[in-house]
């Protein structure tokens, strides 16, 4: 009887990286949050490799779901990726499904609200996408876009 392993078997764990925003003056606005999460450069340097187009639209994430996940094998790119993918996905959201907004959480973790009030911890969404492929981004909008 023969075992196959899926994923990647070899990742190291190492502990989450995530995002945190402090201001040193007051609660930064949605905009202000939707302006600075929207750069992601480092997925959108992978991406341009690729060939792909982040444009902030839904077909754009089905894009990335495609490409060749050559970093899962570093951690460290994995991580960083993740947290670009994650902030990414938020744009997304935050661009096309009404009503949804970005929130900072009391420790300052962007999360994207909905206006039913769910919270999409979407650099936690980012990291699993990075890490081991699912779930994927475009899965993870439609669910969301659905309501």
């Amino acid at each position: 009887m023969a075992f196959r392993f899926t994923g990647n078997r070899r990742k190291k764990h190492t502990p989450a990286v995530g995002v945190t925003v402090v201001s040193a003056d007051g609660s930064p606005t949605p905009a202000d949050l939707a302006e600075l999460f929207s750069t992601c450069e480092q997925l959108r340097a992978l991406a341009a490799e690729a060939g792909v187009r982040l444009d902030g639209s839904a077909a754009s994430l089905e894009a990335l779901d495609q490409l060749l996940p050559r970093w899962r094998d570093d951690a460290d790119t994995a991580g960083r990726l993740g947290i670009d993918a994650g902030l990414y996905l938020g744009t997304v959201i935050v661009r096309t499904v009404p009503g949804a907004v970005w929130e900072l959480w009391p420790d300052g973790h962007p999360v994207v609200r909905l206006a039913s009030g769910r919270e999409i911890v979407v650099v936690e969404a980012g990291h699993a996408w990075a890490e081991e492929g699912v779930p994927e981004l475009s899965q993870l909008y439609a669910e969301v876009a659905e309501g």
